[in-house]
């Protein structure tokens, strides 16, 4: 066996050999969702197709997506697939309006997504010598449990402290030895602050030597800062309740866009306003089928998230196609005097500025009638201590903006721990022109 893979057999296949495999799991999957759902059927009914419509990849264009709504009318259990019995699991979105997300785990979907977390964690170099220090949080949340089960399959030991108590996390790290960091990209920062406030230096007084970030959006420019701070190779990873949670894809060694496991996973691009399928390389809107699934089965789901995908071998070798880091979400994007904005542009333009610390945030307000955008951002104790020309900075911060975004915001700089700190998803965007924050 190599070293290098968890399943090289499944990780290399040849591209032929691994689409043909999908589209007979495909194949399988349409009926079993025609024949086990009502809601599906009654889609493709509308839709005026059969799972014998279904014949080439290319045919899952003729069914409609499934988009959140469905799923929030459906709610709890109105899209299951098998008998409430066979649920052995649910896990619940953190979704904030309307009703929550349902992700309802049948003993093959617990076992599938087992594996697909201990082959994204392996992909990262974790092995089974290492301490697993999962910081997401455990619960209803698909993370910790995410991360832990994929853990436990390869054999590490896990420290499983869920959210909260900083101060505490950092002396398990240092005390139990821990090698990998799993936890929101935030968090990391956050942790990173607290142990330069506490004078612990990760790279002497830790093991640290991976870091898995993902549950939200963050930029190479914080991955940089991460790497640094902490001493680490830092590893984006990406995942829905809707499919399984994390475990859809992860980055490997060679950092050049995240592995998606197709064997598992049917990924579609498509123009986000038109829902045309574009072609492979084209930066559009990532869909989703879950080619195993069965509890909850999902057929083309929309994500609203926007990558590029690509097809051609890793050199890493594995043959699985890649997605590229999200550039935000279609439904996330900020329109602003009628530019489109995604809050991704902004943090890659600033943390581009040494001067400045990594906390930020986009107030939004429309006190008449233009919008006033706002940047909240700190700066950092050495650019306090060295007097830096802060007109000069806010300038070519300015000018930066223009340049990529073409508007032209105020920009206020704040001292540092002045923005609100979350042991969990940061809170990077204050829209107060609908009332809502």
């Amino acid at each position: 066996m190599n070293d290098r893979y968890w399943n090289e057999k499944i990780e290399t296949m040849p591209r032929g050999a691994l689409r043909k495999h999908q589209l007979q799991l495909l194949k399988e999957k349409v009926k079993f969702c025609y024949e086990n759902t009502a809601f599906y059927r009654k889609k493709f009914k509308s839709a005026g197709i059969s799972p014998e419509n279904i014949k080439t990849l290319e045919d899952i264009q003729k069914i409609p997506f499934t988009v959140k709504n469905d799923l929030r009318d459906n709610y709890p259990l109105g899209m299951l697939g098998v008998k409430l019995d066979e649920i052995v699991e649910i896990h619940v979105s953190s979704g904030t309006t309307g009703n929550p997300i349902i992700g309802a785990y049948t003993r093959s979907d617990m076992d599938i997504w087992q594996e697909l977390m201990a082959r994204s964690l392996y992909t990262t170099g974790v092995r089974k010598q290492d301490v697993t220090h999962i910081a997401y949080g455990y619960g209803l949340f698909t993370g910790g449990f995410g991360f832990h089960y994929g853990a436990q399959k390869i054999g590490t030991a896990i420290i499983p402290v869920g959210g909260g108590m900083t101060q505490r996390q950092i002396k398990l790290m240092k005390d139990l030895g821990t090698t990998v960091l799993c936890c929101t990209p935030s968090f990391a920062v956050y942790l990173a602050e607290t142990m330069a406030k506490e004078g612990v230096n990760p790279r002497k007084d830790l093991k640290l030597r991976i870091g898995l970030f993902g549950a939200e959006p963050w930029s190479e420019r914080i991955r940089e800062r991460i790497e640094s701070e902490l001493g680490i190779e830092a590893f984006d990873v990406y995942g829905l309740t809707e499919l399984c949670g994390p475990g859809v894809s992860i980055e490997c060694g060679e950092h050049d866009g995240l592995h998606i496991w197709e064997d598992h996973l049917l990924v579609e691009t498509i123009d986000p306003k038109t829902g045309e399928v574009l072609p492979v390389g084209e930066e559009g809107e990532l869909v989703f089928t879950a080619l195993t699934k069965s509890g909850l089965p999902i057929l083309r789901y929309r994500t609203r998230d926007i990558s590029v995908v690509k097809t051609e071998k890793c050199a890493c070798g594995r043959t699985h196609s890649r997605m590229m880091r999200i550039r935000g979400r279609s439904d996330d994007m900020l329109i602003i005097r009628g530019v489109n904005v995604f809050p991704s542009q902004v943090e890659y333009i600033l943390m581009g500025f040494p001067e400045l610390a990594t906390q930020y945030q986009i107030i939004l307000d429309r006190p008449e009638a233009l919008d006033v955008f706002t940047i909240k951002v700190e700066l950092t104790e050495k650019t306090l201590q060295f007097q830096v020309d802060l007109n000069a900075l806010k300038g070519r911060i300015l000018e930066k903006i223009h340049n990529i975004i073409g508007l032209s915001p105020i920009i206020e700089f704040v001292k540092p721990d002045e923005i609100p700190r979350t042991e969990g998803k940061a809170k990077r965007v204050l829209d107060l022109r609908s009332g809502k924050i």
